[in-house]
């Protein structure tokens, strides 16, 4: 099968420049600019043409675009222009600019936020690199390709074409869809839209020419009232000295072939949670005698999560989840970073109560982690591993499972840090699927050996926090006693029991009980809910009006509020997003958030807020 990241003929001498994007060896650290090292942004109004005959490589594209308009980046290409709405093939994106003449001696690299779905980067009509699966950042070293005496051109090509093979896969035939015989268009095998183009910011980023800190794992512990920070750090192949700082704590790195570790207490430390969410400036050093070759400094939490029987335990103290399952997603810039959003969605978590959200249904932008880590929010942080489904083969199964360990490895390498991420979530709602040549069973016994991998790949980058995944209602319970949390999404009263909200909560509490009796884990409800369209009304509540949304959230809150191993509940969903077209999505939206897609409140907001929010305006314990 022809490699997806392809997109037409290299040369000879093309190719043979090509790199692969870190990660390998190398880390994500965010970059930084401090005195030793430089961060240029370069994202803003880009060049930009669509390529649907993908004729761009063959005829030098990368060098300049026939006939271009611009777009601005980060930002989805989709909501933009008319003829580009439901285009999710080939397209490309071209800067020109000076690099920094006192960056010269340095090393440079280029990095790329995120790229939905595959891009491919050249630098001065050079290949330098590839990258395969959106939103997380990549990053290759074009220090070689730049020029000092003129400006660059940084072309980068991206599509999104749904296609099987990937993760999320892309419907098998023509006609398959999320929805079966009604599938939505752009056809998908997910219920959001398929936002393509530079997501996320594009940087430029230079460190010391010689030995460079590439990478960081903190992990936190407690002992009684004192922290304790266990240091890893990266720096290729340096083997000389270095030094921690947190506040007044101290502690000297030796380096031994690139890494170094130490441990720093910190007495009567501050442990991050929600109600304090305090930060520690954790500062690392390369050290040559008394000069300072490199720094890195980060934000750091001392906090521990754990699962202890039916209980998840914040810094030893049980704590239960209240929130939302959410998209990043907002009109004109779709899918495409957008802080004055983020800020907005943390300003109406607070008000409303809640303590945390999923990452529904890949990673969210590292500024919204920051954010997260900075406002006191619990993150579960999922891969995009949506839609897996496991009735086309062992051949198909096992391209996936590579994709989705790649995406667990660069989003644990990322976000490791954060200590607002509390549990990594290895996927949302797979199913065995319905080829004619799997049996079931086949098809379960293919998904427990896949999952159990990803469980495990999970802990051993990082054994600090649980692992879960999320099961779509009549998935294999067998999937869900692997991990360590139970995930349900459920829709009793909505799909299922269309306006029976008394049967529907009857019919959660017995599964409820169930998956507790055969599991003995804790669970998580990640997604329950019903579509709303504001300013719907009727009495009594009927579906799609305010007042049946608003029933359905008390049936569900009242069914566990007597079932302790249920620790959290998210709402499906926090605000309205735009999907594909469909007869069962008007507008071409899903209608189930609290609040609209402009960050209205609808009478659930208000409801939820009345059950999460004490009459001082504190959020319930």
């Amino acid at each position: 099968m022809k490699d997806p990241l392809s997109h037409g003929n290299d040369t000879d001498h093309k190719k043979a420049a090509h790199k692969p994007a870190i990660p390998g060896s190398g880390g994500l650290l965010y970059p930084q600019q401090n005195l030793l090292r430089n961060v240029l942004d370069i994202s803003g109004l880009w060049q930009f043409q669509l390529d649907p005959k993908e004729e761009g490589e063959a005829q030098a594209w990368f060098n300049a675009l026939p006939s271009p308009r611009m777009i601005p980046v980060p930002c989805s290409w989709n909501d933009l222009f008319d003829d580009a709405r439901d285009y999710l093939g080939l397209a490309w994106y071209r800067h020109e600019g000076y690099a920094p003449s006192s960056w010269r001696g340095q090393r440079v690299f280029l990095r790329v936020g995120s790229a939905n779905y595959a891009a491919k980067v050249w630098v001065n009509g050079i290949a330098a690199a590839e990258h395969f699966g959106g939103h997380l950042p990549f990053v290759v070293e074009i220090t070689d390709q730049l020029l000092w005496d003129r400006q660059n051109i940084i072309a980068i090509s991206v599509e999104n074409k749904q296609l099987p093979e990937r993760v999320p896969p892309g419907p098998a035939a023509a006609g398959a869809g999320a929805f079966g015989s009604l599938p939505p268009f752009p056809a998908t095998t997910y219920d959001f839209f398929p936002y393509a183009g530079l997501h996320r910011p594009v940087l430029l980023y230079s460190v010391p020419a010689g030995a460079h800190i590439d990478d960081i794992s903190v992990v936190t512990t407690l002992d009684g009232e004192d922290g304790v920070v266990k240091v890893a750090v990266s720096a290729g192949g340096y083997a000389g000295k270095g030094k921690l700082l947190l506040n007044d704590c101290q502690a000297e790195l030796n380096f031994r072939a690139g890494s170094a570790e130490a441990i720093l207490r910190v007495p009567s430390a501050r442990f991050w949670c929600p109600k304090d969410p305090y930060l520690y400036l954790l500062t690392v050093t390369l050290t040559d005698e008394d000069q300072t070759i490199d720094a890195y400094s980060l934000d750091i939490g001392i906090r521990t999560i754990a699962v202890c029987g039916d209980e998840l335990l914040l810094n030893g103290q049980q704590i239960k989840l209240t929130g939302f399952g959410k998209h990043e997603d907002f009109p004109l810039s779709g899918r495409g970073q957008n802080l004055p959003m983020w800020v907005r969605d943390y300003e109406l978590l607070k008000w409303i109560g809640a303590n945390s959200y999923r990452t529904s249904h890949y990673p969210y932008a590292e500024e919204a982690m920051m954010l997260a880590d900075r406002l006191g929010v619990l993150v579960i942080n999922e891969i995009p591993a949506v839609g897996l489904n496991f009735g086309d083969g062992e051949a198909m199964t096992a391209r996936r499972l590579a994709q989705c360990r790649q995406q667990l490895h660069e989003l644990i390498l990322r976000d490791k840090n954060h200590p607002s991420t509390i549990i990594w979530s290895v996927a949302n709602e797979p199913v065995t699927g319905s080829a004619p040549d799997i049996s079931t069973q086949e098809a379960i016994a293919a998904g427990t050996s896949f999952f159990r991998q990803l469980y495990d790949d999970a802990h051993r980058l990082d054994g600090t926090r649980p692992v879960t995944l999320v099961g779509l209602q009549g998935g294999p319970a067998e999937w869900l006693g692997l991990f360590d949390i139970v995930s349900i999404n459920r829709y009793y009263g909505w799909y299922t029991m269309p306006g029976q909200l008394e049967r529907a909560r009857q019919e959660l509490e017995r599964e409820l009980d169930a998956l507790h009796k055969s599991l003995a884990k804790p669970v998580i409800m990640t997604e329950f809910g019903a579509d709303t369209l504001p300013g719907a009304h009727n009495t009594p509540p009927e579906m799609w009006t305010e007042e049946y949304q608003v029933e359905l959230l008390r049936h569900y809150l009242d069914a566990v509020a007597n079932r302790p191993f249920v620790v959290g509940m998210h709402v499906w969903a926090f605000a309205d997003f735009k999907t594909g077209q469909n007869v069962i999505r008007a507008a071409a939206m899903n209608f189930k958030g609290v609040f609209t897609r402009d960050r209205r409140p609808k009478m659930a907001a208000h409801f939820l807020r009345s059950l999460w929010m004490k009459s001082d305006g504190k959020a319930m314990d």
